[in-house]
């Protein structure tokens, strides 16, 4: 996250800034360009940190135990995780939200959202939905004892990927297996690996198609 906007997001938690000008605003948190104090309040909006009300002069901060509205709930999306090979870092920084409708995922308030790299599950069936890279993966992280063939986002040394799990007695390890129109091999865990579940998918948000 941008340092002006960390900056911002310490101010609005403290104070509403939303009846001051964008130069008052600027020297709370030592900014002197108002349309670089606009940018950056543009940007926390879109990513779901601050709905600013401009009727009634109010912006608030929009956090994970957050209902906005009846209708909707906001789910912190904490970064990217690989469908192939365990090759993206696992991030739990907060990027921003996703507002989205109760009726849609689950509303719980251990719930995170993940961005889909790759296409190993892009023929999963979770309620009906595959997974394809950009899809919004919706994961609980409550549930970190997966039964077989669940899907889970898993991080293996440092690394998040999202798969089926599967274990294997029979050799005591752990399968994580792909689900593709492509040809993945599976990863094999020892359970004293380096190894851990982050959490079971529980639901998928496609992503628009262009």
């Amino acid at each position: 996250m941008h340092t002006i906007q960390e900056r911002l997001l310490k101010v609005i938690d403290d104070k509403n800034i939303g009846d001051l000008t964008l130069r008052q605003i600027g020297e709370l948190i030592t900014e002197r360009l108002p349309q670089k104090v606009k940018h950056h309040l543009s940007q926390l909006e879109r990513k779901g940190f601050i709905v600013i009300d401009k009727k009634n002069k109010k912006i608030n901060r929009v956090s994970n135990k957050t209902k906005t509205g009846n209708i909707f709930i906001s789910i912190p999306i904490v970064g990217t995780a690989n469908c192939g090979p365990a090759t993206v870092y696992a991030d739990q920084n907060i990027e921003g939200y996703l507002k989205i409708s109760k009726r849609l995922v689950p509303n719980k308030k251990s719930v995170f959202a993940l961005r889909a790299e790759g296409n190993s599950l892009n023929k999963a069936n979770i309620a009906g939905k595959n997974i394809e890279s950009g899809d919004f993966v919706i994961v609980d992280s409550g549930n970190t004892l997966p039964h077989n063939n669940d899907y889970v986002v898993s991080v293996i040394d440092g690394m998040a990927n999202i798969k089926k799990y599967r274990l294997d007695k029979d050799y005591s390890r752990i399968a994580l297996l792909s689900e593709s129109t492509q040809d993945y091999s599976p990863i094999f865990i020892h359970e004293s690996d380096d190894f851990r579940i982050s959490g079971k998918v529980v639901g998928v948000v496609k992503n628009m198609k262009e």
